[in-house]
């Protein structure tokens, strides 16, 4: 997987190799993944994140909502110094993990804030959220999309579920007033299993 990394990360790809490092060290030791995670984090986890930077544009702000280990957060943004994150996690060790890795690794394009979405509804007004494993669409809509302020797109890292989840919330993204909803697969060329992601949009 070194080759697809390379391709994602170019000049910053050492800098993923540390991440991936802290992940199968002290992502394990403070309980964040689990150790059989550890011969997949590259594929599985690390770049399954990392290609959804083909669908962000330049100098966009983001919040990521439930953080945990970085996935997507981190991910991406190694892979974007160009773009301004905002993870926000609820969980106080998750949080102490998040900032020390940060500082690691030297991102000065990340905050970490210890909040839970709805709490920050008011103070964090962002182009785009992404999310993974968080939750089904129709509890993570209500939990991402006020973030946005009503123009922006919802990037939600899904597995085959995604169109049947999306069905299931048309009721909430009707509330919420979605202008589009569509399944999209990204990193074909450079993953055994691409990633399918959910993005709704929202606004002009």
């Amino acid at each position: 997987m070194v080759d697809a990394a390379e391709v994602i990360y170019g000049d910053r790809t050492d800098v993923a190799e540390r991440f991936v490092e802290h992940l199968v060290t002290t992502g394990i030791e403070w309980g964040l993944l689990g150790p059989r995670e550890i011969p997949k984090m590259w594929d599985r986890h690390v770049l399954n994140c990392a290609v959804v930077q083909e669908l962000i544009p330049r100098g966009a702000v983001i919040a990521d909502v439930g953080s945990g280990a970085g996935l997507p957060g981190l991910a991406l943004a190694i892979a974007r110094p160009d773009v301004q994150f905002v993870l926000i996690e609820p969980l106080e060790r998750r949080v102490d993990w998040l900032d020390m890795v940060v500082e690691d690794l030297g991102l000065d394009n990340v905050d970490v804030i210890r909040a839970r979405s709805e709490q920050v509804f008011d103070t964090v007004d962002v182009d785009i959220v992404t999310a993974r494993a968080v939750s089904a669409m129709k509890s993570l809509v209500p939990m991402t999309v006020p973030l946005l302020h009503g123009q922006g797109e919802l990037l939600a890292i899904k597995g085959k579920s995604a169109a049947a989840e999306i069905e299931k919330a048309d009721k909430v993204l009707r509330k919420f007033k979605t202008k589009k909803s569509e399944v999209l697969t990204v990193g074909e060329e450079l993953l055994e299993v691409p990633t399918t992601v959910a993005r709704l949009t929202y606004g002009s």
